[in-house]
């Protein structure tokens, strides 16, 4: 029998699923007997078989408060409708959300925290200020969501030290899953002629993306024939701009999965100077296509690259240290190659296909049952 398992996110799918997340999900069927509760996609249904999606809200800054207070109730109607045996919950605020909504419906579903990534920095990093206002809640509902987690994942030793920190202990570590299968298709691809580094993530004060602008300010000079691309969107856009305006860089907002890893192709270089990062899966990515990794040296980043072996570590509070990082490599193409090969081991080392994914999922989820007779 597969164990019944309601996942809870904020995160936003696109239905009808396609790609990775039609792989991930149809593997997970195979073994557990599944729903989602999470958020949809601007213009995309909210609702099929086994998903029940929350559509967007205007205005805008309005979207996450109303998305987080009506999830309590969302989920209580879930426990009641679906009478799952566990609940696979992504996020401290969302754990919290459970718990209560466990109260309500008065049922005994099994919550496994899922961790992956320090929750400090959503009220902290990401989009408005105001956010930062809930710091005080926000750090009281850490320590309860997860000593009060029936099981705990994480995906990366940063985030094991995370929930440690606060009175927990991980049942499972493993990464989230990684599609790797478009960055491995194919052997990478030779470095070329022009040195360009990549950006590609939410630009978003976690990312660092002013720390990167200020440090190209010094590389441009150095290196006068390197560029710079930008892939992803956020309250940042107009340093993205400054960017494009000032020292020609190409930024898009969005592109296909595909297109990403012909981005990396068209790179020496993946970076990344993160003030906080669960683990990093744009770095695992582009050492699939065996480029050369400039990182930050905080969160799970260094679980993934190994300083002077796969690519550089550097303090994301400096600036001059990120632009001396990228001039070394971007000016020396056997140093990108060199890195590049090396970091190609560890992407390849660190893949999963759906069903190792999926399974590992399912034996956590076997093993807090199991605790729990």
């Amino acid at each position: 029998m597969r164990p019944r398992v309601l996942f809870v996110s904020r995160e936003r799918h696109r239905l009808p699923l396609e790609g990775a997340q039609r792989r991930k999900w149809d593997a997970i069927e195979a073994v557990l007997d599944y729903r989602v509760l999470a958020a949809a996609a601007p213009g995309h249904p909210t609702r099929a078989e086994r998903f029940r999606l929350a559509g967007p809200i205007r205005p805008r800054k309005l979207d996450g408060a109303a998305y987080y207070l009506a999830l309590p109730l969302r989920i209580a109607r879930e426990l009641r409708d679906f009478r799952p045996e566990a609940a696979v919950v992504q996020g401290v605020h969302e754990m919290a959300a459970f718990l209560l909504a466990r109260r309500l419906a008065g049922v005994s579903t099994r919550g496994i925290l899922d961790v992956h990534g320090d929750w400090r920095a959503v009220t902290r990093l990401y989009a408005s200020p105001l956010r930062r206002l809930l710091n005080p809640l926000s750090d009281a509902l850490a320590p309860l969501a997860v000593r009060r987690a029936d099981g705990i994942r994480v995906i990366s030793s940063h985030t094991a030290e995370l929930v440690r920190a606060v009175g927990g202990e991980p049942d499972a570590v493993f990464p989230a899953y990684i599609d790797a299968s478009a960055f491995l298709a194919r052997p990478p691809l030779p470095l070329p002629e022009r040195p360009v580094a990549l950006f590609v993530g939410a630009l978003e004060s976690t990312k660092n993306l002013v720390a990167l602008a200020r440090a190209w300010e010094a590389v441009a000079p150095r290196v006068p024939e390197a560029g710079l691309r930008l892939i992803g969107d956020g309250s940042l856009a107009h340093v993205a701009a400054a960017l494009v305006r000032d020292r020609g860089a190409r930024w898009d907002r969005a592109v296909p999965v595909e297109e990403v890893a012909a981005a990396m192709d068209e790179s020496w270089l993946l970076v990344l100077p993160s003030r906080s990062e669960g683990l990093g899966r744009v770095l695992i990515e582009a050492a699939c296509r065996g480029r050369a990794l400039v990182a930050a040296n905080r969160g799970g980043i260094p679980d993934v690259v190994e300083d002077g072996l796969n690519g550089l570590l550097v303090d994301p509070d400096d600036p001059g240290a990120l632009a001396g990082a990228l001039v070394r490599v971007l000016s020396d193409r056997a140093e990108a190659e060199r890195l590049g090969a090396s970091a190609r081991r560890t992407g390849e080392a660190w893949s999963v296909t759906p069903e190792q994914y999926a399974e590992r999922l399912a034996t956590l989820v076997r093993e807090v049952l199991a605790k729990y007779p």
